[in-house]
C-alpha cells in the first residue's frame, strides 16, 4: 500500500511557524513586563530609601535648599514610579493580547494535529484490511493450490 499523505501537511507546517512565531513573540513582551517590574521594584527601594535619608537628615537638622532638593528628588521619583507602571499597565494589555494569540493558533494547530491523527488511524486502519485480504487470499489459493495437487 502506498504511504501515509495528508493532504493538509504544509498547512500544518505553516500553522505550526505562525504559532512559534506567536510564542516568541509573547515570550520577549513577557520578558519586557518582567523588566519593567523589577525596574519599578529598584525605583520603589530609592524612594524608601531616600525618604528614611529625608527624615533622618531632618531630624539631625539640615539646610532649607537640601530640604527642597529632597522634595524635588523624592517627587520627581514619584512621577516616574507612576509612568512606569502606566508603562507596566500597556506591556501587560500587549502581553495579554499576544497570550490570546497564542491559544487561538495552539487551537487551530491543534484542530489540524487531530484531523491527521484520525486520517492516519483510519490510513492504518486500511492498510490492516488489506493485509488481512492478503492473507485470506494468499490462505484461499493455498487451499485450492492444495486440492488441485491433491
Amino acid at each position: 500500500m502506498k504511504k501515509f499523505f495528508f493532504s493538509l501537511d504544509t498547512v500544518l507546517g505553516y500553522k505550526e511557524q505562525v504559532l512559534d512565531g506567536l510564542k516568541a513573540e509573547h515570550a520577549r513582551i513577557l520578558a519586557k513586563v518582567r523588566e519593567c517590574e523589577a525596574a519599578i521594584e529598584r525605583m520603589e527601594e530609592e524612594h524608601h530609601r531616600c525618604v528614611l535619608e529625608f527624615r533622618e537628615c531632618r531630624m539631625n537638622g539640615m539646610k532649607v535648599s537640601d530640604i527642597h532638593t529632597y522634595e524635588n528628588y523624592l517627587e520627581a521619583l514619584g512621577v516616574r514610579i507612576r509612568k512606569k507602571y502606566e508603562e507596566l499597565a500597556k506591556l501587560k494589555e500587549k502581553e495579554e493580547a499576544k497570550r490570546n494569540e497564542v491559544v487561538e493558533a495552539k487551537k487551530e494547530t491543534s484542530s489540524i494535529d487531530k484531523l491527521k491523527e484520525k486520517k492516519f488511524k483510519e490510513y492504518e486502519s486500511e492498510v490492516q484490511k488489506e493485509e488481512e485480504r492478503f492473507i485470506e487470499e494468499f490462505v484461499a489459493t493455498k487451499k485450492a493450490m492444495a486440492r488441485i495437487m491433491g
